[in-house]
């Protein structure tokens, strides 16, 4: 017996998933129903499923689970929380005292999102009951972690690393917002092979985890960015690939503690700020399309 499941497809700077609202339909196997849904020829197209669900925990709002187009859960996605804001709001899922419509003016809300990777607030930035971006917390910006990068193996191993930018710092560096990411600076970002360069560095023995791959060029206008994603592939943005850049162009001199990131399919802001340590992310959220999915019971 087959039943029918409401989604809705959203995206952030390009990054695109699908969401389901798990109070109205429960999704026994997530990771079948994201592999299947994702497929861009066959299925819904996406970047992967995310389940939008109550938090269990009195300190969050709302939950979050990711699933990647190749069924892996993903910990965290700063894209995916944008958009899971502009979706509680704007279907109302939230309470807000506030008017909507014309007139209501400009206002913000926090929305606390519970995540593999812990709790992230949001800040919703409302216009008019609109949310027009979201400001997300995304915490703070780990540089060691064994669980997820072994240097000794990538140093032993430096498997079909392209030509790394010269100049201040190191031409690569690990960052975990949660998940693991590795930016390489390089010259030319555009002439970097990112799908066979980034499938090899995925599965480099140096990342227990396998990892995000990031490739960024410092430009005069921001720091351009390509993305390989972890269980994804290339992906048109990853938000925590564009926090974990801008945190290694600051942290080897290549840039202040704010920068724009130019990533295929939109830009985002990202500040790295000192007074807590924390790395804040601020872009957009878009509804796609409505549409409903049947699946076996």
């Amino acid at each position: 017996m087959k039943r029918k499941i409401h989604f809705t497809k959203m995206h952030g700077a390009g990054n695109d998933y699908i969401y389901v609202d798990t109070l109205l339909y429960h999704i026994g196997d997530p990771a079948a129903a994201a592999r299947e849904w994702s497929d861009r020829h066959k299925g819904i197209g996406s970047d992967g499923l995310v389940l939008i669900g109550r938090s269990p925990i009195s300190e969050a709002d709302f939950t979050m689970r990711i699933f990647n187009a190749d069924g892996s859960e993903a910990m965290m996605c700063g894209n995916a929380s944008r958009c899971v804001g502009k979706y509680v709001y704007e279907k109302s899922l939230t309470p807000d005292p506030s008017p909507k419509g014309e007139g209501s003016g400009h206002h913000e809300k926090q929305i606390r999102l519970l995540t593999l990777s812990g709790i992230k607030t949001l800040y919703l930035h409302i216009t008019d009951g609109i949310v027009e971006s979201v400001t997300v917390d995304m915490g703070e910006p780990v540089f060691e972690n064994e669980k997820q990068f072994n240097p000794t193996v990538m140093a032993a191993n430096p498997q079909a690393l392209p030509s790394i930018t010269g100049g201040v710092g190191g031409g690569s560096v690990f960052v975990s917002m949660g998940n693991p990411h590795y930016v390489i600076f390089v010259d030319d970002v555009d002439a970097i092979d990112v799908a066979r360069e980034g499938a090899i560095l995925e599965h480099h023995p140096a990342f227990p985890e396998r990892a995000n791959i990031e490739f960024a060029e410092m430009r005069p206008d921001g720091i351009r960015v390509r993305v390989w994603e972890r269980g994804s592939g290339i992906t048109m943005a990853c938000g925590t690939g564009a926090c974990a850049t801008a945190v290694a162009a600051c942290k080897t001199g290549r840039a202040g503690h704010a920068s724009r990131i130019l990533m295929d399919g939109g830009e985002l802001e990202i500040e790295w700020r000192e007074s807590d340590g924390h790395v804040y992310m601020t872009g957009p959220a878009e509804f796609v399309y409505e549409g409903e999915v049947e699946i076996e019971n």
